[in-house]
């Protein structure tokens, strides 16, 4: 489903969704990466951004870009629901 394998590629928060959504959640980059490795649902909506929707804690879902040259995923933000 998603394009990354999420154990193979560097994950790094904004400081927006890291400071906001991740404290909120108490995430830290391990959790995202787990809930990372099971997807619920998995949206391209432009060349780089993917909308990933995940359940850990609840239903949650993720804006991320994924930079396939450097093996980054930016994740962007976060919403609940």
């Amino acid at each position: 489903m998603l394009p990354f394998d999420p154990d193979e590629v560097r994950i790094e928060p904004s400081k927006h969704f890291r400071n906001l959504r991740m404290r909120k959640w108490d995430w830290d980059v391990h959790d995202l990466r787990e809930a990372l490795r099971k997807p619920v649902r998995v949206v391209a909506r432009r060349w780089l951004k993917l909308e990933v929707w995940v359940r850990k804690g609840g239903s949650k879902k993720l804006v991320l870009c994924y930079y396939r040259g450097e093996r980054l995923v930016l994740v962007i933000t976060g919403t609940e629901g």
